[in-house]
């Protein structure tokens, strides 16, 4: 039987363009969750290094502790998301923000599900670290900084499977495919995709995803100039299950807003069968 929810979820992909402090980016981040709140959403994507865009030494020095629980030891970053999440009664995907590891050199890249409570009921740590020479002058060693992590995860928001993925997971079919399979509605995708990748694969690669996973995809990006020079291609939107494009950001700080109907989700999968047509081979 299939177990596709039937309802519907409004759903926001936020559009930053954050810079190297974290007070300002998450002022930014509570005014836009309240309009985005304000037009219907249930839940909230925020991009990847929504708290800061810096230097990786700076990123080493802030990165906190993950507890399920509201603590004293939150640092701001996870503070500031969970303080958003009550006032607004709204879930929210604190898209990747850096963890604190057993390598303090190396903080673990995080996506969080915060619920409206304030509470962490899911995280995932990023798995696929970018090391990348884009061609632009720019040479990109996250495992330099980052720790990977090895879980696949998917968490439940009013019932929808969601799971959690961060950038450069992107470019991972089989992670996708896992997330479906482990009961996944919606797959989220926080990013800081760069200018120059992201005009040529951003929007194929998403689409790709839902297609092939049969899901809809919530992909929130960061746009625009960050320090050093650091340049993102935004177009933060939303992918439904065939592929279609059905919200997207403009151009600079913003956010996708779209109603995901499950029921659509349900048409595809029985339509076009192919998660149960998969065979082994060698």
């Amino acid at each position: 039987m299939d177990s596709t929810p039937s309802r519907a979820i409004i759903v926001a992909a936020l559009q930053l363009s954050s810079q190297d402090d974290v007070d300002a980016n998450l002022a930014r981040i509570e005014a836009l969750v309240a309009q985005a709140v304000k037009r219907g959403a249930e839940l909230v994507v925020l991009p990847e290094n929504f708290a800061f865009m810096g230097s990786e030494e700076d990123k080493r020095s802030i990165a906190e502790a993950v507890r399920a629980d509201p603590s004293e030891q939150d640092g701001p970053i996870l503070r500031g998301v969970r303080n958003v999440a009550r006032a607004h009664r709204v879930h929210v995907i604190a898209g990747g923000f850096p963890e604190t590891s057993d390598d303090r050199e190396r903080p673990f890249n995080t996506s969080a599900l915060v619920d409206p409570a304030g509470s962490v009921v899911a995280s995932y740590r990023k798995i696929h670290l970018f090391d990348v020479d884009v061609g632009d002058g720019h040479v990109y060693r996250e495992s330099a900084s980052t720790s990977p992590g090895q879980r696949a995860v998917v968490t439940s928001v009013a019932g929808v499977g969601v799971g959690l993925t961060v950038c450069y997971d992107l470019r991972f079919p089989e992670l996708f495919r896992v997330l479906a399979e482990r009961g996944a509605d919606i797959t989220t995708v926080p990013a800081a995709f760069t200018l120059m990748t992201g005009k040529d694969h951003w929007h194929v690669l998403l689409r790709a995803r839902a297609i092939e996973s049969q899901v809809f995809v919530v992909a929130a990006a960061q746009c625009g100039t960050h320090p050093k020079g650091r340049r993102t291609y935004g177009k933060s939107c939303i992918i439904d299950p065939w592929g279609d494009v059905i919200a997207q950001a403009s151009d600079g700080v913003g956010m996708a807003v779209q109603t995901l109907d499950l029921g659509r989700l349900r048409e595809v999968r029985s339509s076009l069968p192919s998660m149960t047509h998969r065979r082994p081979f060698e």
